[in-house]
């Protein structure tokens, strides 16, 4: 396994926004190679937010605005799966 700097987990988490760990942990599993670990924190996302897909959000707020002719408007709706969230 390669060694992994701080300035390339910084590198990588600055271009993805992944936690730090998960960015240390990518670049060991890609044996330092960033375009590789990228794909891998993506491959990554996208299991946990499968894993996530089908749980249901009961909890949270709609909001709506008219404009000022009552002609128009838009509602917005936002859903979290806690309370204390929203």
């Amino acid at each position: 396994m390669a060694e992994i700097s701080a300035a390339l987990v910084k590198e990588l988490r600055d271009q993805t926004g992944a936690p730090m760990m998960d960015c240390k942990r990518a670049l060991q599993e890609a044996n330092g190679d960033m375009e590789a670990a990228v794909r891998i924190l993506r491959e990554k996302g996208m299991a946990g937010a499968a894993k996530r897909s089908d749980r249901a959000t009961r909890e949270g707020k709609v909001g709506y605005r008219l404009a000022e002719d009552n002609k128009r408007g838009t509602m917005v709706a936002v859903g979290c799966e806690t309370e204390p969230v929203s």
